[in-house]
């Protein structure tokens, strides 16, 4: 009976919040709508109008960010939150000027290329662990162990002893915790799968890492806003979403016990220092499991991706200068609205090496920027 009363309410609450998200992007100038057509050069349409899909955990900053920039430049930005697993597929098929991601791309995504494509950071942010116990007041502590055996399906009850060693003093029920996690493919999942696979030799052996994995229990939501959805409106609910969406919608989160033993609440502040690393030249680094003592563990980049040469199809290299433009904006100017939404500004080393790759951006091989 609870099964059945939990897929009801994925089912509505999933399509609530993901309508409520699509209203506010538009409504703020962003655009949410439809991410190019089905022909390899929908992407080349109107130059005055870029097309992106892709990660969710980016969406509220997104949002603002394209906002203020239409203001600013006149340039329209369609973003659809569909996950970063469609929006490089969405790459992948040339209907998108760029997608958005939570993982780097991987060998077999590579692969599937027409051409190589870059990453470019453009935030950084933490994947916390939001919960829904209406009659426990306290914010609860979870340890790595504590949450591979939730996700796992071997923790089963809110008031099990290994929560409640590390919880002294806290009240827990004896509900049974019911696990939401994402139905799509997913950076936020590949994030929280990929720091569980550092902490736990039982889930990187049963579950592993990945955009998509095969979920031992639990029932999914699409994109950050139906993961939060679920947890919201079911009492026992636990689940992974980015900060921001926890924040807008007044969600309990838990603290994380980090490699050091310090139990760390998800902030900016944790997350710069989780953050604070040598950037590789092609970007792609990992933030979990930090070895900072102040660092969220569950912590992560996100990347812009496009093609490095931007001569195909029909696509015009002022359409190409005005994306790279934007981007530019994005990891520049565009930081200056990260903190009010919970993300974490860029260290000056990932600005500096997303100028580097972004400068790499060709058309017609010759470059793009100066």
């Amino acid at each position: 009976m609870i099964l059945h009363s939990f897929k009801f309410k994925h089912s509505l609450v999933a399509g609530a919040f993901f309508a409520l998200f699509s209203a506010s992007l538009v409504s703020c100038g962003g655009g949410g709508g439809t991410a190019g057509g089905s022909d390899s050069t929908a992407a080349a349409g109107n130059d005055d109008a870029i097309i992106g899909a892709g990660s969710s955990f980016d969406y509220p900053l997104f949002s603002k960010q394209f906002s203020e920039y239409n203001k600013a430049n006149g340039l329209k930005v369609n973003y659809q939150s569909v996950g970063s697993g469609a929006g490089i597929s969405q790459l992948t098929a040339k209907t998108v000027d760029f997608g958005a991601s939570d993982a780097p791309m991987n060998g077999k995504q590579d692969s599937a290329l027409s051409a190589p494509a870059i990453h470019i950071p453009v935030t950084a942010g933490a994947v916390v662990l939001s919960y829904n116990l209406p009659d426990v007041k306290d914010t609860l502590l979870l340890s790595p162990d504590v949450l591979a055996g939730i996700f796992l399906g071997t923790i089963t009850k809110w008031n099990d002893p290994k929560i409640a060693s590390i919880n002294k003093g806290v009240k827990l029920p004896a509900t049974a915790i019911l696990i939401a996690h994402r139905s799509d493919g997913s950076g936020t999942s590949n994030i929280f799968t990929t720091y569980l696979s550092k902490v736990s030799a039982d889930w990187m052996s049963k579950v592993g890492k990945g955009s998509s994995v095969n979920w031992p229990v639990g029932l999914g939501g699409k994109g950050n806003e139906g993961v939060a959805g679920l947890v919201k409106q079911t009492p026992g609910c636990i689940g992974y979403i980015e900060l921001a969406y926890a924040i807008q919608n007044n969600m309990a989160y838990a603290k994380m016990q980090n490699k050091s033993g310090n139990f760390i609440t998800p902030s900016i502040a944790s997350v710069t220092a989780a953050a604070n690393i040598q950037i590789p030249a092609d970007t792609k680094v990992s933030l979990t499991n930090t070895d900072a003592a102040d660092g969220y563990p569950i912590s992560g980049f996100s990347w812009v991706l496009i093609y490095k040469e931007q001569k195909y199809g029909d696509r015009s290299l002022d359409r190409s200068t005005k994306l790279l433009k934007l981007i530019s904006w994005m990891i520049h100017d565009g930081q200056q609205f990260s903190s009010a939404l919970n993300y974490a500004p860029l260290s000056p080393a990932a600005v500096s090496a997303g100028d580097a790759v972004l400068k790499s951006a060709t058309y017609d091989g010759k470059p793009i920027l100066q």
